[in-house]
């Protein structure tokens, strides 16, 4: 079973606090529009993306078992 990124766009307001933890999974554009540029969680990124979720300040992104 996988674990995929999931962000809910209609809440998030693109702080870029996910960003600032895991740059190499999420980036924000100039038009200030996050992008999520490894859906997959894996083993390497796993407690850097449970800690962006967890600061998120809108809690918009998750964690989705597949």
């Amino acid at each position: 079973m996988s674990k995929k990124i999931h962000v809910d766009f209609e809440i998030c307001e693109s702080n870029a606090v996910c960003m600032g933890i895991t740059p190499e999974v999420f980036d924000l554009d100039d038009q200030d529009y996050l992008h999520v540029l490894q859906e997959e969680v894996t083993p390497e990124n796993e407690a850097q993306v449970r800690e962006a979720v967890r600061q998120c300040p809108r809690q918009a992104i998750s964690i989705e078992e597949e």
